[in-house]
């Protein structure tokens, strides 16, 4: 009897230890890419006495907020086993048409500049959701890998962006225009607030709504999907178009930013953004992901930056931690897949 006593409560030490060693994981997995932030943080606090005051607090903000904003466009698409290389190319083109509406610059507005902010904003997402609605009908219509579909945009609208300003730059934008890169509300910088906003309307969407719940039945499984009755060609046109407004709104904030729209901007912004959302915890097969991870891994790669900035290691070693990030993510992320 007591044998059977003893052997009973090792099996439970078992199944507890498992239960623990299972509830660990599942914790991890929720919220791991917090805790990585969190200790990132504590690490770069440590390392540089400046890193926690409020003017680079700000400036981090600041930072993230052109790549959180592309990001959470490029969470949408890959949620439905796509992908967008053309964002960068597409952020250069929006902030020239658009800057080319409020300049007053006799040689780079158009006929009539300065027109209204309202105007020019108006423009600069019309820009970016026609990219993405030509993109989208291209991947959900004719059925042309995304990748490929994508890459041909990156290279079409830098051209266009080019041709459209003769490549040279548009200055002298209107302060109007310019408050929403380098305004504030109550001490938060616009940008910020936008990227909030973005956030904001973005989590209600895949959270709270019809659509977002067919964004990842999509990824999940395209064919059940439709077996299912929904318009899965509808959907991935859609998630396209939204990635490219973002890329719109994206491309006018880092014009007003600046003060000028260049054609050489948004070069390369595509990583960052997809480094974004796979070290946020997207998963590239579809189907799996939260925006909120998305804005966790904008977060991650802005902190990484500012801090490797202010304790002098040149970029080139950014890069090459950015590098191990993704792969690192994709690494867990078909551990996860093939559920080890």
């Amino acid at each position: 009897m007591a044998r059977g006593d003893t052997v009973s409560s090792a099996e439970n030490n078992i199944a507890s230890n498992w239960l623990n060693s299972d509830r660990r994981r599942l914790i991890l997995q929720e919220y791991g890419i917090f805790l990585a932030f969190l200790l990132l943080v504590g690490i770069l606090s440590v390392s540089n006495e400046f890193f926690l005051t409020p003017g680079n607090i700000s400036n981090v903000l600041l930072q993230t907020s052109i790549n959180g904003v592309l990001a959470i466009g490029m969470t949408f698409v890959i949620l439905t086993r796509g992908i967008d290389l053309s964002v960068g190319s597409v952020v250069a083109l929006a902030g020239m048409v658009s800057a080319s509406f409020v300049t007053s610059s006799a040689t780079a507005g158009i006929a009539g500049a300065p027109y209204p902010m309202v105007v020019a904003l108006a423009v600069g997402i019309l820009v970016g959701v026609a990219c993405g609605a030509l993109v989208g009908f291209i991947v959900s219509r004719f059925s042309v890998p995304a990748f490929v579909a994508t890459l041909g945009m990156l290279s079409a609208a830098r051209g266009a962006t080019l041709i459209y300003g003769g490549g040279k730059p548009v200055p002298a934008l209107s302060p109007e225009f310019r408050w929403i890169g380098t305004g504030n509300i109550l001490g938060i910088p616009m940008p910020v607030i936008l990227l909030a906003l973005v956030f904001g309307i973005s989590w209600w969407v895949l959270t709270r709504t019809r659509f977002g719940r067919y964004i990842y039945a999509v990824g999940g499984n395209p064919h059940a999907a439709k077996t299912s009755g929904l318009n899965v060609t509808r959907i991935r046109f859609m998630v396209y178009v939204i990635s490219g407004a973002l890329s719109g709104l994206a491309g006018m904030i880092l014009s007003a930013r600046t003060g000028s729209a260049l054609p050489q901007a948004g070069i390369a912004y595509e990583l960052d953004a997809i480094a974004a959302v796979v070290i946020g915890g997207t998963s590239l097969s579809g189907g799996v992901g939260r925006v909120t991870g998305t804005l966790i891994g904008a977060l991650i790669i802005g902190v990484m930056n500012n801090g490797l900035d202010l304790m002098g290691i040149q970029s080139y070693y950014q890069q090459v931690l950015k590098g191990a990030l993704i792969v690192g993510a994709v690494m867990l992320d078909q551990k996860r897949n093939q559920g080890l």
